[in-house]
Formats: structure tokens, sequence, C-alpha cells
């Protein structure tokens, strides 16, 4: 965007610097205000040029809902000018950029994130929908983040807002189409529920790295939401693959990660042929999961045996450093629990307890042969400690899961 003659527009009382991000009718910039405390703003450009009647219309319906309206969850309109050329909206700065890029960078989010950022759109979309305000274009690009360290969402972009009461119903197409409600795909009434179906999108594509229905077209995006086939995680579709190519250990670890998904979906489905379809799909993950258990069981047993040596010759060789002979120690502790097989708990904090001895140890040690058996223990302790953890996962989803499947039997919702 910067490129030869590049210039930013000017506006007396701001120094504009480089572009945040354009669209069809404005450029944001950062800027700072001359005066003063040097404030940083985003400054939103829109070129007067580039309107259309619709476009103006909305312009300047973001103008009058911004102005009025301030909330730690909504991006805040501090001021708006214009010129013979520009209309600009002074708007407060989020260093953390936008969502979708926070998405990105970490491919998905944790669920203790994602329900923090679910929780704070909520509130932003309540205190909208009090005030009749339905945004109407939902998505992770238009939901900046305060600050790139422990940052507070807020929505912005405010260029489809409308003011709705709950009664009015709308046909004129607004927003994305991946984050669309069903009722603007297939171009029917829609009221300001639609902001809701957008909120579900921007979850799933938080926790899974992508919007469930991603589509070339309206009327491919019409037929996925209208099909009833449960939609397949990026998960499920990873351990897949690693179980086709005979790696049982992440093919476990993934399905196992499936299931706490899926699981919850059986208890708050409420149409019959999608739990059904859900429920196949638990039993399905829950048998294959199991199977591999007995191959990785199998695995590390291996492993553990092939250690035995190294682990003998390096004990031998720590016998002049006592804190090294102690996180040994635990780890013989951890693995003789775990050969017990009473409580993988047990075994599990031991193994954690050597290793983050152990860690410490490594990186005061000298290079030399004891360096090469100390780091070859610490990885296959390691590698232990994950197999441990997957097992209780496991044995916990599955739990769950067949819970479920037993409840939603009992609720009577299985298909005649």
């Amino acid at each position: 965007m910067a490129g030869a003659g590049w210039a930013p527009p000017r506006l007396d009382e701001f120094i504009l610097t480089e572009p945040l991000g354009s669209g069809t009718y404005a450029t944001v910039y950062k800027a700072y205000r001359k005066r003063d405390t040097r404030e940083v703003v985003a400054i939103k450009c829109v070129n007067k040029r580039s309107l259309n009647r619709a476009s103006v219309e909305n312009l300047l319906t973001e103008i009058e809902i911004l102005k009025t309206i301030r909330h730690p969850n909504i991006v805040e309109l501090k001021d708006f000018q214009w010129d013979s050329d520009h209309i600009y909206l002074i708007m407060e700065f989020c260093a953390g950029g936008d969502l979708s890029r926070f998405i990105r960078t970490r491919r998905m989010l944790p669920e203790k994130v994602a329900r923090v950022f679910l929780q704070q759109l909520a509130c932003a979309l309540k205190f909208l929908h009090d005030r009749n305000i339905s945004h109407l274009d939902l998505k992770p690009q238009n939901i900046l983040l305060s600050s790139p360290e422990n940052p507070q969402l807020k929505l912005a972009d405010f260029g489809f807002a409308q003011y709705m009461s709950p009664w009015d119903e709308k046909h004129v197409l607004r927003g994305s189409p991946l984050y669309m409600a069903p009722e603007m795909v297939c171009r029917q009434h829609y009221d300001s529920r639609a902001d809701l179906w957008s909120v579900g999108v921007i979850l799933y594509e938080a926790l899974f790295g992508k919007p469930p229905f991603a589509s070339r077209s309206f009327a491919e995006l019409e037929e996925k939401i209208r099909s009833d086939r449960a939609v397949e995680t990026d998960l499920v579709v990873e351990a897949v693959r690693k179980d086709q190519e005979g790696d049982a250990s992440a093919a476990f670890s993934l399905y196992r990660k499936a299931l706490e998904y899926f699981v919850p979906a059986l208890h708050y489905e409420s149409d019959a042929r999608r739990k059904e379809a859900i429920r196949a799909k638990v039993r399905q993950y829950i048998s294959r999961a199991e199977e591999l258990k007995v191959l990785v069981t199998s695995s590390n047993k291996n492993l553990l045996e092939k250690g035995n040596p190294a682990r003998e010759l390096l004990k031998e060789m720590a016998k002049d450093k006592p804190r090294l002979c102690a996180a040994l120690e635990v780890a013989s502790a951890a693995i003789a629990k775990e050969e017990e097989g009473r409580d993988d708990s047990d075994a599990l904090e031991l193994y954690q307890q050597s290793l983050g001895e152990l860690l410490l140890l490594l990186a005061a040690e000298p290079a030399g042969r004891r360096r090469e058996l100390l780091h070859a223990e610490i990885q296959t302790l390691m590698a232990r400690a994950e197999y441990l953890k997957d097992q209780i996962k496991m044995r916990e989803a599955q739990s769950m899961g067949k819970e479920a499947l037993a409840e939603s039997v009992r609720s009577g919702c299985t298909l005649q």
C-alpha cells in the first residue's frame, strides 16, 4: 500500500503514520495527536468520492451509533471531522490488532481464552441489543484487541449496524457471507437475532482455527448450512490422517481432544437427526481410541525397556551430583508407580517433579557424555509424562462419552 509517492491524508490536529487496514470505502491509519499528551489514536479516513447513497447512509448511522454509546468492549469514537475529500472518524487505538490475526498466529485458541473473549463479546452485544442496535457484520476482523498482553476485546466497524427492535425484520444483505445468519444467506427476512449466529461461527473459528462452513459461493454455503451432515473438526481430520500413517500415539491424542468437543454437543443438540449423527461419531471415536490405546501402551513399554541400560549408566555417572541423583530417584519412583498401574495421577505428578529439576540441571550441565545421556533421559521421561496425561484425559473423555451416550438413550432421543 505504501508505494512510491504514497502519503496519508493531512489532518491539522494529528500526525497520520502507517496504515492499519483498508476496505472498499476507507483506510485506517495509526495517528498521534500533535498537542499535549501525544495520544495514540486510529483514524478511519473515508474517501467521499467512493461513497454511493447506501454507503453514505451507513456511514451516518455508524457515526450516530458510536457517538451515543460508551462500553469497555466497544471501540470508542472520540471525534469525527471532514474536509473536501475525506470524512475522518477518530477512534480509540487498539494495539493488539484484530481477533482474526490473533487466532491465525496461534492456529486455534485454548477453550479458557475463547471463553473469556466470548463473555466480553456477549457483554458488548447485550449492551447494543438493549438499545435496539444490531451490528450485522460480526466477524473476527471486526473485533479488535486492546493490547498484545492480556487483551480486552473491542467490537469495531459499525458500517452495517442498524437500529432494530426485536420485532423488526430486514431483507437487505449485510455483512460477510461466512458469518451471515442462514436467513440472510437464503435471502429471507431476518431480525436482530442474526448477530447470534455470527457469534457461534466466531466461537467455532476460535476453537478450531477456521469457520465451520468455508465455501466459495453463496450456493455452496447455503447447501452446507442446510445439510444434516455433522461438522467435522480439523482435530478429527488430523486424527484420521495420523491413524492412516501409522502414528498411533498422535492419533490417540487427537481422538481424545476431539471427544472433548463432541461429547458436550450430545447434551446441547436438540435436533434428533443431528444428535444421532453426533452419537455415532462419539461411539466411533471411543472405539478407535481404545484400539489405539492398546498399541500405544505396548509401544511405550518397549520405550521403557529400551531406556533401562542408559538410565542405569546415567545414575552411575551422577554419583557426584546429589541433586541429579535425587531427581533421577524421583523419576524412578514415577516409573515404578506407573508400572503398578494403579494411580496414573500420582505417577504423572512425580514425572513432572523430576522433569522440573532435570531441565534445570541440563541447562547447567557441560558438554559431554553425561549431558547426552541426561538429554536422552529427559526426552524419554517427557514422552512418558505426555502419554500418561493423554491416558488420564482419554479416560475422562471416554467416561463422559459413555455417560452422555447412555443419557441420550435414556432421554428417548434415539431415532426410531
